[in-house]
């Protein structure tokens, strides 16, 4: 990929500053990535599969934590979202607030480099955030690997791992988690046709740690 802005968190948290002004000015939480059948799709895998309710979740990147907030009011009772960007995290606290879901964790965490404590989980989700990840002008492959290397620190073996992408192929996911992960399911996502052909504007899939 061609290094971007959106690679950067100076350009995270000045988006997140915009859109904390706007929430605090006509309580609009800002945009839902991917759209709200993303959140869909990952609510019905879990509940599918029948996920327990006490399973602990953690949102990568979680933004202004709509996802959170949805799962919650869906019965999920243990849930975390971190976001490097402190913007993001004074976004997703007043959206919890606003919704009354005070059950929901928050933190300002580089998943790159997780504390300690962020260990143990059995579900992680990340919309988007791996995509960010693989902008970075400065060594997106050198942190991407620790991405893998971070995720691989924060999911219990046998846990699942949930990504929505649009700048990665099946192929190119299963060749990026292929150290420590299984693939398990592709989940639906909107279809395009040009040319004749058709394809996937979005991937999304689960994985199981190993």
């Amino acid at each position: 990929f061609s290094p971007s802005v959106l690679g950067t968190r100076e350009h995270w948290d000045a988006a997140y500053e915009r859109e904390l002004q706007t929430f605090q000015d006509i309580g609009d939480a800002g945009e839902i990535w991917f759209g709200e059948e993303s959140m869909v799709r990952i609510i019905s895998w879990l509940e599918k599969h029948k996920v327990p309710l006490d399973s602990s979740v953690l949102d990568i990147g979680t933004g202004n934590g709509v996802l959170l907030v949805e799962l919650a009011k869906s019965g999920y009772v243990n849930l975390t979202g971190i976001d490097y960007s402190p913007s993001a995290i004074q976004l997703s606290e007043k959206v919890r607030e606003k919704e009354g879901m005070s059950n929901i964790k928050l933190k300002v965490e580089d998943f790159l480099a997780p504390s300690a404590e962020l260990s143990g989980f059995d579900i992680c989700l990340d919309k988007g955030t791996f995509d960010a990840i693989s902008l970075d002008p400065s060594d997106a492959a050198g942190k991407r690997k620790l991405y893998v290397g971070s995720l691989c620190r924060v999911l219990k073996p046998e846990g699942f791992f949930l990504i929505t992408s649009c700048n990665w192929t099946k192929e190119e996911l299963l060749n990026e988690f292929r150290e420590g992960f299984e693939i398990l399911e592709e989940l639906p996502t909107p279809k395009f046709c040009f040319g004749g052909r058709i394809g996937n504007s979005v991937t999304a899939l689960v994985f199981q740690r190993k």
